[in-house]
This record gives structure tokens, C-alpha cells and sequence, in this order.
């Protein structure tokens, strides 16, 4: 399946990109989403009126995702969680309790845009998480996790 990309999409391509996907992933995920059209002929046309203002769009996205990047910067936030005596949590802390602790310190972070790779904290201590902010943008926070026996 040929589309069309309507905005920037990691891994993918850039505003604009005419690109060969799965059927499923641009039936499923890229269409639904707004992040892309069938590249048929009167999609195209439609695309090119409208350039200008996606590139706007994906302009003032960029801006605004950068000034919550300075935002974050150098900031480190705490969480309480019971642990056993050698500091391994009863639980984990994950996403959702990051993006509340961020939003509780006063900056608006959403559960999707808190990335962890190496899956949910089990220990306590100081450890580094990455805030994925735009396809472009990314910052990294320090998250502490306080152990309450």
C-alpha cells in the first residue's frame, strides 16, 4: 500500500514522503491516526493545497515541543514505593506513576510520551528515563525511587 505522509512519522519518513507500508499498518494505525492518506491521484492534489498549512502545523508542533524539552531539563522527581530490605520494589513503577509525578511537579506529561525501554523500575534508586516529547524532540529526566519498608 502507497500513502502519503501528512506529517512526520519516526522510522518512517518526513511530511510530504510518498512511502510503501503494510496494508495493515496504514489501514490500521497511519489513516485512523491523521498521520497519512492513500497516495491516489486526487489525494495528492489535495496534499499540495494543503502543504502549506501542514508544514505550519508541523512547525509550531516542533516549537511547542521544544520549549516543554527546556521545561523538563535537569529535572528529577521522586517516588515512594514499598521495597523489600535489599531495596527490590514489591511492584514497580512504570509510566503512568512517572507521567503523574511529573504532573503533580508541575509539568503536564501524558503516559505515551514516557518511554522505558528496559521495561519498569524494580529497584530503588536514581535512575535516567527518556521523555518523548516530538518525533524530534526528546529529553531525559532523572527519576528517584525512595524505598518504604
Amino acid at each position: 500500500m502507497e500513502v502519503i505522509l501528512l506529517q512526520k512519522v519516526e522510522n518512517l519518513g518526513n511530511l510530504g514522503d510518498k512511502v510503501k507500508v503494510r496494508a495493515g499498518y496504514g489501514r490500521n494505525f497511519l489513516i485512523p491516526h491523521g498521520k497519512a492518506k492513500p497516495a491516489t491521484a486526487a489525494n495528492v492534489a489535495e496534499f499540495e493545497k494543503r502543504r502549506a498549512e501542514l508544514e505550519k502545523n508541523a512547525a509550531d508542533a516542533l516549537v511547542s515541543a521544544t520549549a516543554r524539552k527546556r521545561e523538563l531539563e535537569g529535572r528529577a522527581v521522586s517516588i515512594t514505593a514499598k521495597a523489600g530490605s535489599e531495596g527490590k520494589l514489591f511492584g514497580s513503577v512504570g509510566t503512568l506513576d512517572i507521567a503523574e509525578a511529573l504532573t503533580r511537579a508541575g509539568v503536564r506529561v501524558e503516559r505515551k510520551e514516557v518511554r522505558m525501554p528496559q521495561g519498569p523500575i524494580r529497584v530503588a534508586g536514581e535512575h535516567k528515563v527518556e521523555i518523548h516529547l516530538h518525533t524530534d524532540v526528546n529529553v531525559e529526566i532523572t527519576v528517584t525511587v525512595i524505598a518504604e519498608e
